[in-house]
């Protein structure tokens, strides 16, 4: 059996496009993954059986132990989850993105806040945005796809690592992309005609190969992400402005809702952002309520 080693790079109707070196193979998964119930994820690392090498098609045979696995969008071993939200058309949602960012804390992927369309509003209502992100100390970037120099630090931040581009639709991710890999243009060359048009819309997601150590993946966007199977007590530990003071608290098992001698409340409009910790509140009632 011949095997061959690659990455997938899209998955569309039940086909895999598998990158091996410079060679790219259209695959089926064998039915052994439904059995087992494993859907194969753009970014795994898998073996492919060759079965055409003149057709490039191949079977999925095995995949890789996954680094990590975000669940929307779905993507598995990313370094980095670029969270792009726009400063404004369409208005930044706090609350889908703290919900993002908790779903990739649960998943052990870093991330990043990206506000996209800074041309559009004053930097002083950009800066009261991201303003708890920074306290949090999340690597916040604020940028233009018209401005090439404001993309300098985008690129420095992506250079060696597989960073995902999520968030929801209409904030110019794929904008976004084609600015900063203009050779991706090849490979997304519909997707660049229908921006032009200004009808674009990312339906799948698309792992593309920007050098031989950074890759970027485009992804269809959300207007929802569901918080509700995280564990009320598994809550505060996704908060990464509250780590500092874990096990400062009064008691042991605090909240930080309305308990005595709370670290966390104490800190509350210096260390930790007021709008943060009001969305964390709301967030453990739906969890809550969910139960």
């Amino acid at each position: 059996m011949q095997l061959e080693q690659g990455r997938i790079v899209k998955g569309v109707g039940g086909l895999y496009t598998v990158a091996a070196g410079s060679t790219r193979y259209t695959c089926m998964a064998r039915g052994l993954f439904r059995k087992q119930k494993i859907t194969p994820l753009v970014g795994d690392i898998v073996d492919i059986q060759i079965l055409d090498e003149a057709k490039l098609e191949g079977c999925l045979h095995a995949i890789t132990p996954r680094r990590n696995e975000l669940i929307r969008p779905k993507a598995a071993n990313i370094d980095l989850a670029l969270v792009v939200f726009a400063a404004a058309d369409p208005v930044i949602q706090p609350d889908l993105l703290d919900s993002f960012l908790l779903s990739c804390a649960r998943q052990h992927v870093n991330a990043a806040v990206c506000i996209n369309k800074t041309d559009l509003e004053s930097a002083e209502i950009v800066e009261s945005i991201v303003s708890d992100y920074v306290k949090a100390e999340y690597p916040v970037l604020r940028v233009s796809a018209t401005e090439q120099a404001e993309l300098t630090s985008l690129q420095s931040l992506a250079q060696g690592k597989t960073v995902i581009f999520a968030g929801p639709s209409g904030v110019g991710k794929s904008s976004l992309i084609n600015a900063l890999v203009p050779d991706a243009q090849m490979e997304t060359g519909e997707l660049s005609r229908k921006l032009v048009r200004g009808k674009h819309t990312t339906r799948h997601t698309e792992l593309l190969q920007v050098n031989h150590d950074t890759f970027i993946v485009d992804s269809p966007g959300f207007s929802s992400l569901s918080i509700t199977d995280i564990a009320a007590e598994e809550l505060p530990s996704l908060y990464p402005e509250f780590q500092q003071y874990h096990g400062q608290c009064y008691y042991g098992d605090c909240m930080h809702i309305s308990e005595p001698d709370c670290a966390i409340r104490a800190h509350i409009g210096d260390t930790i952002g007021k709008a943060r910790y009001d969305r964390y509140l709301t967030f453990l009632e739906k969890i809550k309520d969910a139960r």
